[in-house]
């Protein structure tokens, strides 16, 4: 590690978000001492605090780091990314916020068991909270290592990962829920400042959003005039694009790189002859498959990500759980205006990270290293700019990792070892399960996070969307709204539309990282066939990187076939949970479901 090219006020700012993240995790866990301030902070938690920590814990790597990035190197195709990602948020609004928190659980496999009276159907639940999880976490570490490893620059990338894996780890075990809460929010409001202020200065040194964009209408990879020749003319040009950057006319299209990818390989492995009618023919159908699987992963995925759906579990009622999701919307809404402007002035400014030559791995840095070029002109200005990006990005995959941490151990601390292991601890015995839980959950996720350093921050989290949107979504969804739905109807379209989407999307990660030019194309090398195999089956190719458009309607069909084939095992009560589900507060129907079981020690 070279300690001379360490800017001090880079890593003094993201020392301090660290710092303050540790600080405030000490501070909450000291009143963090029952199993309820573990799991739901007490049910306490107030509209407005909720809604700046579902933010915080929402905006992670890929919003802060992977959307700029992705815009990047794909264009106007990644846009999806930021409208589905805060669209998500009104069919939680519209059809599960307000009954989820009636029902009264700790976690979703509470309100899977309690809905259907069966303890099986809590052990299916618990391993989707652990698929979606890991899934997500991994793209958490992957900003994690890119961020230390541009801040001290010659450090390992996995030693990134590890650092703040256990920072994170220590922060939950401390505090659980109550103790993260805090942070959260606060973190959210770190992260708007640390992605909109760069933004207003580099668009008053290198010109407006409007003209960088204008930039980009022609095919011509040449230099382009002068930015900005009416403030500084020695202002940077627009940068020569090597040859691995994606043509203007592709990069400003509808459709680009991200949603032709597939079809453009098949086009290459054909006869050069065959190339030019091959596009034509099949490259807007596939595109227009990719984009509407893409949408139905990311709107239905935001609905059925337990991390975020328990936080719903923290609001009074279900009336401030429906407030909190509005403004949810709001403040997320906000945030996505300004990542996007960094893709593109990304693209202007510094192509060199098309290569990976820039000191880290791909686009995927363009945040952080994009205020830098301030320097140029205002001096020490740059770094603090990069510092604030910087401290951004750790507040980014720390909140949301911190969320992450908290689901999938209270998954094990709480169904696992309190429901079906030893259903009569003590709530102190709950509680320090969790601890050794997040230790456990916490050394996974980074062993994790070492090898995805090849693959997109956006990519990685949008196949966890696609797994939440073909498991949890359409459980709670058709849970919530359809009383005839029985439990072997659930879980057989749980399991079975959860499960294809998992390993599609693993087959996806693992042919992807066998491309690597490193390390981990050697240990991956073994799929390298399937690529060839994506090259001839473009068709194919699309539906296992996205996989949301076949297995969230085959989940729900399946549901709906069983269920009615085995109506004689809908619940005797389920009139009554339904009721409970949609019924207003002020009835005094709402039951807290976990409370009938605490009393008598289970």
């Amino acid at each position: 590690m070279n300690f001379s090219q360490i800017d001090p006020w880079i890593l003094t700012l993201a020392s301090v978000t660290v710092f303050i993240t540790l600080w405030m995790g000490f501070r909450s866990a000291k009143s963090s001492k029952s199993a309820s301030d573990f799991f739901v902070a007490g049910r306490s938690v107030s509209v407005g605090w909720n809604a700046s920590a579902i933010s915080g814990e929402y905006l992670s790597a890929a919003s802060f780091m992977g959307i700029a990035g992705m815009v990047m190197s794909s264009g106007y195709d990644a846009l999806w990314y930021p409208v589905c990602y805060a669209c998500g948020y009104l069919f939680l609004l519209l059809f599960i916020a307000g009954p989820l928190r009636r029902f009264g659980a700790y976690t979703i496999p509470d309100f899977a068991e309690g809905r259907f009276d069966s303890p099986l159907f809590r052990r299916i639940a618990v391993c989707f909270v652990l698929f979606i999880g890991f899934f997500y976490t991994m793209p958490q570490m992957k900003g994690a290592g890119t961020a230390l490893s541009y801040i001290l620059p010659g450090l390992p990338y996995w030693v990134g990962v590890v650092v703040v894996g256990a920072v994170i780890t220590l922060n939950v075990a401390l505090g659980g829920m109550k103790g993260i809460t805090l942070v959260q929010a606060v973190q959210y409001w770190i992260k708007m400042f640390a992605i909109s202020a760069p933004i207003f200065v580099l668009l008053s040194v290198f010109g407006g959003y409007g003209h960088n964009l204008s930039l980009n209408h022609s095919s011509k990879d040449i230099a382009q005039p002068p930015i900005v020749q009416h403030i500084d003319s020695a202002a940077p040009q627009r940068k020569a694009l090597p040859e691995k950057a994606p043509k203007d006319d592709a990069w400003i299209a509808p459709f680009g790189p991200l949603t032709t990818k597939a079809v453009k390989a098949a086009a290459d492995a054909l006869p050069v002859e065959q190339r030019e009618a091959f596009l034509a023919q099949n490259k807007k159908p596939y595109s227009l498959l990719y984009t509407f699987s893409l949408i139905v992963a990311l709107v239905c995925g935001t609905a059925g990500l337990p991390h975020i759906l328990v936080r719903f579990y923290t609001n009074p009622d279900g009336i401030a759980a429906k407030k909190t999701t509005m403004w949810v919307m709001i403040l997320i809404g906000i945030f996505y205006v300004f990542p996007p402007i960094f893709g593109v002035l990304g693209r202007n400014l510094m192509p060199e990270l098309y290569t990976g030559l820039a000191g880290v791995k791909g686009t995927d840095a363009v945040v952080l290293r994009l205020p830098t070029l301030i320097a140029q002109k205002y001096g020490v200005l740059g770094s603090v700019l990069s510092g604030i990006t910087c401290a951004g990005a750790f507040a980014a995959f720390m909140s949301t990792f911190s969320g992450l941490l908290v689901s999938m151990t209270g998954a094990l601390a709480h169904d696992v070892y309190g429901r079906m292991i030893s259903p009569n601890s003590t709530p102190a015995q709950r509680m320090r399960m969790f601890k050794w839980c997040a230790v456990l959950i916490g050394s996974i996720s980074v062993i994790l996070g070492c090898f995805v350093e090849p693959l997109e921050i956006n990519f990685m989290v949008g196949q966890a969307f696609a797994i939440a949107a073909a498991s949890y979504f359409p459980l709670l969804f058709m849970s919530v709204w359809w009383r005839g739905m029985t439990m072997k109807g659930a879980a057989a379209g749980m399991l079975v539309g959860g499960l294809c989407a998992l390993v599609a999307a693993a087959a996806t990660n693992a042919s992807n990282l066998a491309l690597d030019k490193g390390p981990m194309g050697k240990i991956f090398a073994g799929f390298t066939p399937l690529n060839h195999f994506w090259a001839g089956h473009p068709l194919l190719r699309i539906l296992c990187e996205q996989p949301a458009i076949w297995t969230v309607p085959l989940a729900i069909i399946l549901m709906v076939v069983i269920s009615k084939a085995t109506r004689s095992s809908i619940p005797s009560d389920a009139r009554m949970k339904m009721l409970v589900l949609h019924a207003p507060e002020a009835l005094g129907l709402k039951q807290e479901y976990i409370q009938e079981h605490q009393g008598s020690g289970h």
